[in-house]
């Protein structure tokens, strides 16, 4: 009996907890959905960035009506707090529309930064502007439209200071790396022409970047530039530091500077004379490259030339084709009967210069070969073949 009363209850109290579950489901389906509907549109208006302090009250109000519903408090509260958190919800997304509109300059100045990957690069000047940015919006959601309007330009100034530093650390920062371990190693000492280049070459490229930042082609090729000079400075310090400390002759030096242009002359096939400096050998190589490269010219001209010549030829084939119809395949059946001809032609020739006149006449009779063995006598009355005749009889089978 016990036991029937104790499973009794327990299929109760599940009826009512699923009853239960039902009815919460039921009731957040009608109390908080203008409240989901508001917070979706809030969220689609970026207003947890531009309204902060709305936004805050919305959750809130909307996380305290989830609480009291899971709770199990009072409806009026539930329904109230839904309530409010729609209102918030709509306050946050107008302030947002009023912010990308009177925020709209220094919104772009801080996407662009962004895109410039500002916050790891620029971090300092990152993070000053976000904290300006953060003070404008707080003064325009409070109406302060003349201090939001100079937090303003003070964020944007900021976010254009970081986009830039951003900007000439990615394009910038080998070339200024290379040029402080020439510092330390003290290039400059040996290789100073060189490295001068280097140096002018980065300034150039600063000057640049700081006069149009969007047009990065230039600075690009002007750090590249920046970056083999100063390598090049690292190579030629070397030698000047072997020279002097004798570890490398001067006479030395010239002749492993000569090696490639041994090396050259061997490949262009030209005698590598340098009794009297190397600007013969150069004239001679430079003009040898420049034929190979007019020749090149020349010859990639002309392939150019016979494939649309080609192109053309073919069009014209398919035209004629098409033109011809279905004289294409009388065409091809005319071909083989000339073809079957000239070998007949050919097969009479060769059996003609087997006899001799003596021996045979041939003729043509259509596609018939006729021999008349003019050799081939009998005696009269008799039709027995002489052995003088065996001879003619076997050109007569080889035929």
């Amino acid at each position: 009996m016990a036991f029937r009363f104790r499973l009794f209850c327990t299929v109760l109290l599940t009826v009512l907890l699923l009853g239960s579950a039902g009815a919460q489901n039921a009731l957040r389906e009608t109390f908080f959905k203008e409240a989901d509907a508001a917070m979706a549109t809030a969220e689609a208006a970026d207003a947890s960035l531009l309204s902060p302090r709305n936004y805050e009250r919305a959750r809130k109000a909307y996380d305290d009506a989830e609480e009291g519903l899971q709770r199990g408090r009072n409806i009026e509260y539930v329904r109230g707090k839904t309530g409010e958190a729609t209102e918030y919800f709509g306050k946050a997304t107008e302030a947002a529309k009023l912010a990308k509109t009177a925020l709209a300059q220094v919104m772009k100045s801080r996407q662009d930064a962004a895109n410039a990957r500002a916050p790891a690069l620029a971090a300092e000047l990152w993070d000053k502007a976000q904290r300006e940015f953060a003070d404008a919006i707080r003064y325009l959601e409070r109406g302060d439209l003349q201090r939001s309007k100079r937090q303003d330009i003070e964020a944007t100034t900021l976010y254009r200071d970081a986009e830039l530093k951003a900007i000439k650390t990615q394009y910038l920062s080998e070339t200024r790396q290379l040029l402080a371990d020439a510092d330390r190693a003290r290039v400059g000492r040996y290789a100073p022409v060189t490295l001068g280049r280097a140096q002018q070459l980065l300034a150039d490229a600063e000057r640049e970047l700081s006069e149009n930042r969007y047009d990065t082609d230039l600075p690009r090729s002007l750090a590249q530039r920046a970056n083999y000079e100063a390598r090049h400075a690292f190579y030629l310090s070397e030698i000047v530091r072997k020279v002097r400390d004798k570890d490398l002759t001067v006479e030395d030096l010239v002749l492993e500077w000569e090696d490639p242009l041994v090396a050259i002359s061997g490949a262009a096939d030209i005698v590598p004379e340098m009794a009297e400096g190397h600007d013969a050998l150069q004239a001679s190589l430079v003009e040898y490259i420049e034929n190979l490269r007019a020749d090149k010219q020349r010859l990639e001209q002309q392939y150019e030339e016979s494939t649309v010549r080609l192109g053309e030829m073919e069009e014209e084939i398919r035209a004629l084709d098409e033109r011809l119809g279905g004289a294409t395949e009388e065409r091809a059946t005319l071909i083989q009967r000339l073809e079957a001809q000239a070998r007949i032609k050919e097969q009479f020739a060769q059996v003609e210069t087997l006899f001799t006149r003596d021996e045979a006449r041939v003729f043509r009779e259509g596609d018939t070969i006729i021999l008349r063995l003019v050799g081939l006598n009998f005696d009269s009355g008799q039709s027995e073949i002489k052995q003088e005749n065996f001879e003619l009889l076997s050109k007569v089978e080889k035929a």
